[in-house]
């Protein structure tokens, strides 16, 4: 899997309140839900948000409730990866059951800026930030859950899903 585009760059502690907030969370479409993901810690983000875009944040992102709507409108907005310094541990595996590439790089996510033009190559874990020239390498995930997260999260994968 390969993901390129801009960088929305988020501080430490971005928690699941943060991403989707709970005030939007009566409804069951996932579309729906994604016009308000990080509305309320940046509210252009949903205007600018491109596919393949590539968010970075610092420490324990994700962190709070275990709800998987938080990783769900992440990947509905378009998406390409999340890059942090680390996961809250309930967010990574959430993100891995609904199919949502992430990888955990410390040096990537201090230096990357926001704003910056990154790719990322989620099958080798090599991060690459065209705005600096600087390459980064995230330990990938095995295979096992590389196929996972391709065929959309784990319940796709289960019934078989195709790659995407």
């Amino acid at each position: 899997m390969y993901t390129q585009g801009k960088v929305f760059k988020y501080p430490d502690n971005v928690d699941t309140d943060v991403i989707i907030p709970a005030r939007y969370l009566n409804t069951p479409d996932a579309n729906e839900l994604a016009l308000h993901c990080m509305e309320d810690i940046d509210a252009q983000f949903v205007k600018q948000v491109n596919k393949g875009d590539v968010m970075v944040a610092g420490w324990n992102f994700g962190c709070g409730s275990s709800r998987e709507h938080a990783p769900l409108v992440i990947k509905t907005c378009g998406t390409g990866c999340v890059i942090a310094k680390s996961f809250a541990r309930i967010f990574y595996r959430n993100a891995i059951n609904i199919g949502l590439p992430i990888l955990e790089c410390e040096q990537a996510a201090e230096e990357i800026c926001s704003g910056d033009q990154v790719s990322v190559d989620f099958d080798t874990g090599k991060i690459t930030n065209h705005t600096s020239g600087k390459t980064y390498m995230a330990q990938p995930f095995p295979a096992f859950i590389q196929d996972i997260i391709k065929k959309g999260g784990l319940l796709a994968s289960l019934k078989g899903g195709s790659d995407k």
